[in-house]
């Protein structure tokens, strides 16, 4: 009896597709970020990398 509940529960869950839009919405916001990106001006960069650094040695460090 608890082998088919589980059984159902994968099988419901197996073909749940609603993360699906999150994962695709990031996706576009990250190919919009770096478009924007290669066109902004070199003066901007310098600040834009700063920025970058920090991100990414606060996530290295937690």
């Amino acid at each position: 009896m608890m082998d088919l509940m589980i059984r159902r529960l994968m099988e419901k869950l197996w073909r749940e597709e609603d993360g699906q839009d999150l994962i695709e919405y990031a996706l576009l916001a990250a190919a919009v970020v770096v478009t924007v990106a290669a066109f902004l001006p070199p003066v901007i960069m310098p600040a834009v990398n700063t920025i970058f650094s920090k991100i990414s040695s606060s996530m290295a460090a937690s």
